[in-house]
């Protein structure tokens, strides 16, 4: 029998540190094969959140590409993706430092390329044929927007040729195989790609030029994602068309839907790369796709259809493949995030696990499944997945309740996962119980759902949030009087919406959240510069809605501790967000706590800030819900 310690809730001893949890922030993603070589990048905290890129031989030796200090990250969009291509044993990738396309080999120190400092480029395509690499490019320029292009490099000189403008975004170029077409997807303002994105495809003329450009799918009301060529010479892509995020396949002006169902084989083209599904070159589909909050892998072929793959993992992304072979991000409740190679061999796949986000792993004890709940809000439901406190050989006191801690994703168009996270690991183990919740406008439930939000962020969102905390409560399992709230970004301004309209937390914190709707729309990144049309209403025509819906203007409403975690370096949501809503709640005699960091922008990368930020609010809840625990 195992000897259970009790101890209050939220206060529980924890193997999972700070330090831990920082450290185990290491990220894997973007995995390509080129030549039997796998390669990915691998966001690294103890070297100041730098993007080192890897390369794993066929007989697992793994090896960095690049040397110090280079970074391969992209700032197009501000929120970047795929900054680097492979072929032919080299690798040419954006460093984050000058944002300046680098050759390099193996043995050998990066090359520059380009040289164009008003250009910043990503999600580069080699073109072997031309000796050059096909990329997404911004032009800056002082006091106006970037501009928007697709462009050619060429390799011998880095000379930067213009091959498509006037739109305001680009995005997913892709050559097909016998280097004569080229497909790419763009929109416009005010959409977000995940509203209306057009997918086109072009001939090349013997110049490399796109001729003959035909939209094949998508555009106001219909959001298209990751197109790829099929070695029988059409398209396949992901269209929302249906609702749901489905695969379709064009050839010759005809579009078939491959396996409609109540399920999203796409994602909101956040980042640049992002990748749900390949083309094996036999013509399969290797593909994924979730379904009430957990994703499936599977394989699709024209002739049986979709085929379910049995691995142990309940989440999936970067799925790439290559002759028999493929690799992809799979993670599941009690595995982080783990780079698997895929051994394609018939009807069977064999994996092979290559790289985990950490070495370390903690006891499954700590590591319980999530349960999914559906809960009513609004005039329908709303979903979440609830984590009930887990602790190391410890319990809470007879005939209490544990505290809850609300995770509100941003996006808005985020969703919870269910791959381990050591940050939301940190709060079960020491007695807290956690709800993640999917509020209106998330994604994994069809367009419907994620336009539920439209026209009512800070309303919808809160409402839901608030919903999943009274529900469990009224369910029983967590204590009304000690709950707080969380998020980031989008989240954080749920958060704030949260703190100062309803009464329901004790406490929340924001990290880099909005705090001035319309700061936001006038003093936001290009990508993101129109999103509030549609989440609030047009700018400025809407201006009192956002007046309305600001927590800077409703600083009386707040009534609980509110501690801000700031980058000094975010374009995204920029300091004076938090700064404005932290010396107004100040002024009104709140209890406030404000941490700017250095050196950081929108999403924290740092192993020092990481721990740093986790501990200052773990301090802090303590303090709020326990306020006589230090005398």
């Amino acid at each position: 029998m195992i000897d259970m310690r009790v101890h209050p809730w939220g206060t529980w001893p924890s193997p999972i540190t700070e330090q831990r949890v920082a450290t185990g922030a290491v990220r894997v993603a973007h995995p390509q094969l080129a030549d039997g070589i796998l390669y990915f990048s691998e966001t690294r905290p103890a070297e100041g959140g730098r993007s080192a890129l890897v390369a794993v031989d066929a007989h697992g030796h793994a090896s960095d590409v690049l040397p110090e200090p280079f970074s391969a990250r992209s700032r197009v969009h501000e929120y970047g993706g795929v900054a680097w291509v492979a072929a032919a044993g080299k690798v040419w990738f954006v460093d984050f430092g000058d944002q300046q396309l680098y050759q390099v080999e193996p043995g050998e120190r990066p090359r520059r390329l380009t040289r164009e400092p008003s250009l910043r480029f990503v999600e580069p395509v080699h073109d072997h044929a031309r000796n050059r690499l096909l990329c997404v490019a911004e032009r800056m320029a002082e006091g106006r927007e970037p501009e928007a292009l697709l462009v050619a490099v060429d390799i011998a000189d880095g000379r930067v040729q213009v091959l498509h403008q006037g739109r305001d975004f680009y995005s997913a170029p892709r050559l097909s195989p016998d280097g004569e077409q080229l497909a790419w997807l763009c929109w416009d303002h005010p959409n977000m790609p995940w509203d209306g994105a057009a997918l086109y495809l072009a001939a090349l003329d013997a110049a490399g030029h796109p001729q003959h450009l035909q939209r094949l799918a998508g555009g106001d009301g219909e959001s298209v994602f990751q197109p790829e060529f099929h070695p029988s010479g059409g398209l396949v892509f992901v269209s929302d068309r249906s609702n749901w995020w489905n695969l379709y396949y064009w050839r010759d002006g005809t579009t078939t839907a491959l396996c409609p169902m109540e399920a999203e084989f796409g994602l909101p083209l956040w980042r640049f790369g992002m990748r749900t599904y390949a083309v094996c070159d036999n013509g399969d589909l290797l593909c994924t796709w979730t379904r009430e909050g957990q994703w499936q892998l599977g394989r699709f072929s024209f002739a049986g259809g979709l085929q379910t793959l049995s691995l142990p993992f309940t989440e999936y992304e970067g799925v790439v493949a290559e002759g028999r072979q493929a690799a992809l991000i799979a993670a599941s409740p009690a595995e982080r995030p783990t780079l698997l190679r895929l051994e394609l061999d018939g009807a069977r796949v064999r994996s092979q696990p290559l790289r985990r986000d950490t070495g370390e792993t903690i006891p499954a004890r700590l590591a319980p499944a999530p349960r999914a709940i559906r809960f009513p809000s609004g005039e329908g439901h709303a979903h979440a997945l609830y984590y009930a406190p887990a602790g190391d050989r410890v319990r809470g006191p007879a005939d209490t309740l544990p505290p809850l801690l609300v995770k509100c994703h941003g996006g808005p168009t985020g969703a919870a996962t269910t791959a381990l996270d050591l940050r939301l690991r940190y709060w079960t183990s020491r007695g807290y119980a956690v709800v993640d919740v999917n509020y209106r406008g998330s994604t994994g439930y069809g367009r419907r759902y994620r336009e539920a939000l439209y026209g009512q962020w800070g309303l919808a969102d809160v409402e839901d949030c608030v919903n999943a905390a009274r529900y469990l409560a009224a369910e029983g399992l967590v204590d009304s009087r000690r709950m707080v709230i969380s998020g980031s970004s989008a989240g954080g301004y749920t958060v704030l919406c949260a703190l100062c309209f309803t009464h329901t937390f004790a406490a929340g914190a924001s990290y880099y959240g909005i705090s001035d709707l319309a700061a936001l729309a006038q003093d936001t990144h290009k990508f993101e510069s129109r999103y509030t049309d549609a989440l609030v209403g047009p700018w400025p025509a809407a201006s009192e809605t956002y007046a309305a819906r600001s927590p800077l203007n409703h600083i009386q409403g707040f009534g609980c501790p509110v501690i801000f975690f700031q980058g000094e370096e975010d374009r995204i949501v920029p300091p004076n967000q938090a700064r404005m809503v932290v010396d107004a709640l100040r002024a009104a005699g709140l209890p406030t706590e404000y941490w700017l960091f250095e050196g950081e922008a929108h999403g924290f990368r740092r192993a020092e800030t990481i721990a740093q930020a986790l501990a200052a609010e773990s301090a802090f809840y303590a303090r709020v819900l326990d306020p006589g625990a230090d005398d």
